[in-house]
Order: structure tokens, then C-alpha cells, then sequence
């Protein structure tokens, strides 16, 4: 099969995968995979050699990416559950200061998400912002969208959080991590700094329960830290953040200054996503012990794997679909009409991701499904191969777009929406004018500040 027919194949393999995921209440591990097979059939693969293209798409994943999406969520859980995701919350409210609740909320938001799902974050957040709310009599409304921002922005651009890691690792550049992390952090500022305006304009037009004094139930801030009991240490709850990002830091300026022998060594070990990893869950268990809840640590594991489990089957069938997709020719043909393609560019892997987000509802599906269909730059026959993006920063910058698609839009498919409504005690009506628009301008503003800075380093 060749040509447009190839081509109008594709398009209908993918919208019927989005079909049996939203409306047909198909697992997405399982869409991908018989998706994958049937689109292998129909194309005309040898079926002798379907196998084994399922089968290294399948394990180039978990051998690429695997441990570290463990480790990563598994930081994360640690920091929930001993109450440094709630330190770290603390820390930002008395940098930013009580005046400026809704960036507060934002930037506390933004932080805790880098290791923690934003599912998770706005449920451990939304006591400190009922308090805030309550102690600076502030907008609810702009404090829930601004911590919902804040949370989903570095939920789909800043590593360790599985979605960016999965997709760096897809893309070939999930041992160059700590420049993702800081290309994540930049473009995530455009997306910070919509989001605030947005929080403090619709707060003025969009009044929840708790504005209209119908929701008692929250604490003044102060009584509410002290609910809580002793926070951990400051420094000991960002080590498990802050260590990892470092040791990939002098991994790769250990690399750019060719340091040899047993330093060069050490520091291109040290620098390895797995084991700069590792480092963060060593403190983490350092924080355990300190917090007296090591005995705890195989039900957190537990939990954890229960968790990134899902991410990391359908991630790996991701990965079978690209194969599939390399395998069937349409690269090629894409590839021949590269004019087309040069005018969409860094456009395409955002739009893909977009239509997948909005069409099943979850971030981190349309993430990894979508760096499955892009494939390496290691691969020339690969999506981002057809596309010309073949250098790391150009593989950065994808998983940058395809992060922002990932974010849009965030409606009643999307179970982020729900928690941020009903939490924010929004009506649904008021979701959409809230959570979903939010989302809207932020995808919108990430893609446009990546575009821009494709013209300087592409």
C-alpha cells in the first residue's frame, strides 16, 4: 500500500483508536495494541514479521524508560506521604507572601506537580488554598484555576512526571533529561504567566460555593498547618527534587568538558536519569526515616507500581504503534512530500496531541501515544525523521509540543477536570468557563513560545 490510500489508512487507524477509547470504553493498552495489529494487517506487513515488530516496539519502551518512570513517581509518593509536598506549599506561601494568594497557588502548584500527579497535587493542595481563601478573602475561583494551572503546566512539560519522561524516552533523549527538565521550566513561564491573568479575570466573572458563602468547611491557614503536625525539614523535603536535576546537571557538564578518568566516570554515572533517580529515592527514604514511616515503605512501592503500571503498558504499546507506522511505509511517503510537512513542523506532534487529549480525556495517554507515533531520532524511519527534527534540541522541543497538546483541552472527559470542579466547588456549566478555557489559552501559549524558539535553535 502506498500513496494517499496509505495515507487515509492512517488517518482512519488513529480516529479509530480514538473512537474505542471515548466512546466504546476501551482500555487504551488495549485500543493501541489491536489498533496496531490491524493497521500492520491491512497495510500489507509480511504477517511472519508483525511479531516481532510488536515485540521490539513493545520492549524498546520498558528497556529505555521504565526504571525511571518508577522512580520518579516513586519520589513523588514519598513526598505526599510524608508531608513535604505540603513543606514545599508552605515555602512558597512565605516566598510569594499572603497578599498574592493566587500566585501562591500557582507557583505551589507548579512546584509539587514536578514530582507528583496533578490529580494528586490539587487534592493534597486544596486545604491550603480553602485556608488562604478564607484568611485574604479572595477570589475562589482564581485561586482554584491558578492551582490547577499550576499543577497541569509542569504535569505535562517537566520531568520526573511519567507523561515528558515517557515521551523524552521515545524520542531517544531519555539520557538527556536534565535538558528537557530545563526547557520544560522555560516554556512552562508563557503558559504561568496566561494562566494568572486568565485566574484573575475569571474570578471576577465566575463566582464557586465557597465565594457565595455556602462552603463552611475550611480552616483559617495558620490552624490549618497546625493540624498537620510538624512539617518535614525545608531542605530535606526539596532533595528529592532538587538532588536528581543536579546530578544530570554535572552529568552533562561533565560531557560538554570532557572530563576523563575516574571523575569523567563518575559524574557520567551519577548523571544518568536512573541513577540521578536513585538519589532522589535515597533521600526520599531519608526522609522516611526522619518522619519515622519507613515501615511504610513496601505499601508507597506498592502503590506506586499499582499506579505507573497503566502508564508505563500503554506507553510500551505507544511504542508499537510508531513501529508499526515506521514499518508501513508512510514515513516514506510522507518523506517525499516534505514541502508539506516543512510547513507544519514542530506543529504537527501538537496537533496530534491535542486532538488525542481532547478526544479521550487523559494527558498522559495522548503524551505517550503520541511520542509512539512521532518515534526516535535515532530511527530514520521514524515521524521525526519525516519531519526533519533529528538533533536533541529539535526532539526537546517536540516533547515540549507534544506536552502542550497533552494540555488541551482539559473538559468532562478528563478526570483532572472533575477533581479541579468539584474540589473548587464549581458547577459544571462554570468548568468549562474555568478549567477548560484555562487550558485552552495555556496549550496555545506554550505551543506559540516553542515555535519561537524552534526559529532560533531549529
Amino acid at each position: 500500500m502506498s500513496g494517499i490510500v496509505l495515507l487515509i489508512t492512517f488517518v482512519i487507524a488513529i480516529a479509530l483508536m480514538i473512537v474505542a477509547i471515548s466512546k466504546w470504553n476501551v482500555h487504551p493498552f488495549l485500543a493501541l495494541m489491536g489498533i496496531s495489529l490491524l493497521l500492520a494487517i491491512v497495510v500489507g506487513i509480511p504477517l511472519k514479521t508483525i511479531p516481532g515488530i510488536i515485540g521490539s516496539g513493545f520492549s524498546g519502551i520498558f528497556s529505555s524508560i521504565g526504571i525511571v518512570i518508577i522512580l520518579g513517581a516513586l519520589i513523588g509518593t514519598m513526598l505526599e506521604k510524608t508531608g513535604a509536598a505540603l513543606k514545599l506549599a508552605e515555602m512558597v506561601v512565605r516566598l510569594v507572601g499572603r497578599k498574592h494568594p493566587q500566585l501562591a497557588m500557582e507557583i505551589m502548584g507548579w512546584v509539587v506537580s514536578i514530582p507528583v500527579f496533578c490529580d494528586s497535587g490539587f487534592v493534597i493542595l486544596d486545604p491550603i488554598r480553602k485556608a488562604l481563601r478564607k484568611k485574604t478573602e479572595f477570589s475562589s475561583v482564581a485561586m482554584t484555576v491558578a492551582l490547577s494551572a499550576g499543577l497541569y503546566t509542569s504535569h505535562v512539560l517537566i520531568p520526573p512526571t511519567p507523561g515528558p519522561i515517557a515521551a523524552a524516552g521515545t524520542l531517544g533523549i531519555g539520557d538527556n533529561l536534565f535538558l528537557v527538565i530545563i526547557i520544560g521550566i522555560l516554556i512552562s513561564i508563557p503558559s504561568l504567566i496566561v494562566a494568572y491573568f486568565y485566574a484573575n479575570y475569571i474570578g471576577k466573572k465566575v463566582k464557586s460555593a465557597e465565594d457565595l458563602g455556602e462552603d463552611g468547611d475550611s480552616q483559617d491557614y495558620d490552624e490549618l498547618l497546625k493540624s498537620f503536625g510538624d512539617l518535614p525539614n525545608g531542605l530535606l523535603s526539596l532533595a528529592p527534587i532538587i538532588l536528581p536535576i543536579l546530578c544530570m546537571a554535572m552529568g552533562s557538564l561533565s560531557s560538554v568538558l570532557k572530563w576523563s578518568g575516574a571523575t569523567g566516570d563518575f559524574f557520567a554515572f551519577l548523571g544518568t536519569p536512573i541513577m540521578a533517580l536513585t538519589v532522589g529515592v535515597l533521600f526520599g527514604l531519608l526522609l522516611l526515616g526522619q518522619r519515622k514511616q519507613l515501615k511504610h515503605l513496601n505499601e508507597m512501592t506498592t502503590e506506586t507500581l499499582k499506579v505507573v503500571g497503566p502508564i508505563l503498558f500503554i506507553t510500551a504499546a505507544g511504542g508499537v504503534l510508531g513501529k508499526v507506522i515506521a514499518s508501513a511505509g508512510f514515513v516514506q511517503y510522507m518523506q517525499q512530500h516534505a514541502s508539506v510537512l516543512a510547513a507544519v513542523g514542530i506543529f504537527f506532534p501538537f496537533l496530534i496531541s491535542a486532538i488525542l487529549k481532547s478526544a479521550q480525556g487523559s494527558s498522559t495517554v495522548a503524551i505517550t501515544t503520541t511520542a509512539g507515533i512521532m518515534g526516535s531520532i535515532a530511527e530514520s524511519g521514524s515521524m521525526m525523521a519525516a519531519l526533519g527534527l533529528t538533533s536533541p534540541m529539535a526532539a526537546v522541543l517536540t516533547v515540549m509540543a507534544i506536552g502542550a497538546g497533552g494540555m488541551t483541552v482539559s473538559h468532562a472527559n478528563d478526570s483532572y477536570f472533575w477533581v479541579v470542579t468539584n474540589f473548587g466547588k464549581l458547577k459544571p456549566e462554570d468548568g468549562y468557563k474555568t478549567q477548560t478555557m484555562v487550558t485552552l489559552l495555556m496549550g496555545i501559549a506554550c505551543m506559540l513560545s516553542i515555535w519561537i524558539v524552534s526559529l532560533f535553535v531549529l
